[in-house]
């Protein structure tokens, strides 16, 4: 005790008398009610300052070496200590949070933490030390999470950064990051945050989520569920489009679980997300330049290094820029069954978005030679939408049946109709197929599942 509190006491600054008929601090649920203490309240600024205390009489050495499980009951010890020299009446409640913020504070992330273990929240969103937005159920609501001010928020913001050996600060104030459970994070700083350090924080999903998991949450029917199954089996090149937040890693996931045990798969990503089950993937990350602007390693650079890794697959988590040209390269020679997202509205606008991507890595190619190549490689646009009821669902599955002079050619095979709303406020619709027979038929027939596909549509018509 005395070598991790090793710091000479202090006096806390304006500690009133005991209140003998304090309440106790209410720790609500992360996204429900205000907060249980007015932050200006005397007491609130008493329990401030002896956090402060115990602060100033951590020797931080000696707490990195200890389990948080082994760090908390110390700290009570001293949280009861500095509070009995101040003559400041702590209940038990009081006691208790402010040894688990200590805790959170010095070997975790915060006012962070109780979101990040809360599996129920997809989204975490600081704009600010009093402006905590999480994502449950598809909806952001504001939380009551509070930093203690601008500063807590940028030192939790140069911790996430400093984990993976990269800086924070105004002369490289935008970062992206990833926590040490794979969440996704994003982080701007002032002078470009002109209220305060942002921090975006996509959480990584602990639950590995399947087709029937989908269906569960409606976001796919079965026939459709049934028949995206089948499509990833066959090895077909699928391209998932959808907005921010819409879930394309989240469905690309679930395809990659079709993909066969002996294949060898590569995954190239910005930041690793992806989910992969099989026993032999390579998985391949983006880094960024240095602070000289040397060493920046892109995507483009990994989709070709990836080529000469003799992949069966090679899966890209996000295509945004010129590696679209050498992503169309491998679904043509040879690397059947590899899959990517992109961000487009429908299934057409992603088309044209990986046209235009092309055509900024390789300006002297022709418009028609560049349809002609997304058409020879593409089979598949899986479209998926957050409705506003909060539900992410596919919303259309289109296939690439070739050009037509110049046009690309699509056609629906499954789509979702709206209908109307639900008592409840959810969104009432029905999955559809178009009951039509894909050009890619042989190649169900070539895989022996083209009888699989015709009874999941006849299903679905049923």
């Amino acid at each position: 005790m005395n070598a991790l509190f090793g710091r000479k006491p202090g006096t806390l600054p304006s500690v009133p008398q005991p209140v003998p008929a304090a309440s106790p601090v209410s720790v609500p649920p992360a996204v429900e009610g205000p907060a249980a203490l007015d932050p200006a309240s005397p007491r609130a600024r008493s329990l401030d300052g002896i956090r402060t205390e115990a602060m100033n009489r951590i020797d931080p050495a000696a707490v990195s070496r200890l389990e948080p499980a082994a760090l908390r009951p110390l700290l009570e010890s001293l949280i009861d200590e500095i509070a009995t020299e101040n003559r400041f009446q702590l209940n038990s409640r009081e006691q208790g949070q402010l040894a688990t913020e200590l805790v959170h504070d010095m070997l975790g992330f915060g006012p962070l933490e109780p979101l990040l273990e809360d599996d129920r929240i997809t989204d975490i969103m600081v704009n600010g030390p009093n402006r905590v937005f999480v994502e449950q159920q598809g909806k952001l609501v504001l939380s009551n999470v509070r930093f203690r001010d601008q500063q807590h928020v940028l030192n939790i913001a140069q911790r996430i950064a400093g984990g993976i050996g990269r800086r924070i600060d105004e002369s490289s104030p935008m970062v992206d990051a990833r926590l040490p459970d794979g969440s996704r994070v994003n982080i701007v700083v002032p002078p470009l945050a002109l209220d305060g350090t942002c921090i975006s924080i996509r959480k990584f999903a602990r639950r590995r989520i399947d087709f029937a998991t989908l269906v569960g949450y409606r976001s796919l029917s079965e026939p459709m569920a049934r028949v995206l199954e089948i499509f990833a089996r066959a090895r077909l090149n699928v391209i998932i489009s959808g907005g921010t937040g819409s879930g394309k890693t989240t469905l690309l996931n679930a395809m990659s679980r079709m993909i066969d045990a002996g294949e060898r798969v590569v995954t190239i990503e910005d930041a690793a997300e992806l989910q992969l089950q099989q026993p032999h993937v390579v998985r391949l990350e983006t880094r960024p330049p240095n602070l000289e602007g040397h060493g920046q390693i892109t995507q483009r650079d990994l989709v070709r290094n990836a080529l000469r890794m003799r992949p069966d697959r090679i899966i890209i988590g996000e295509v945004r820029g010129s590696e679209a040209f050498d992503m169309l390269q491998a679904m043509n020679t040879g690397h059947d069954g590899s899959m990517s997202t992109v961000h487009a509205n429908n299934t057409r606008d992603a088309l044209a978005r990986i046209e235009n991507m092309v055509m900024m890595g390789s300006v002297n190619l022709p418009p028609r030679a560049v349809r002609h190549q997304i058409a020879s490689a593409v089979h598949l646009i899986v479209q998926v939408q957050r409705m506003r009821d909060g539900v992410r669902r596919v919303t259309q599955v289109s296939e690439l049946a070739g050009l037509e002079g110049d046009v690309m050619v699509t056609q629906d095979l499954f789509t979702f109709e709206f209908q109307g709303d639900n008592r409840d406020g959810t969104i009432r619709g029905t999955f559809r197929s178009a009951g039509v027979r894909p050009s890619f038929m042989d190649r169900l027939e070539y895989f022996g599942l083209d009888g699989a596909y015709l009874a999941a549509i006849d299903q679905d018509r049923g």
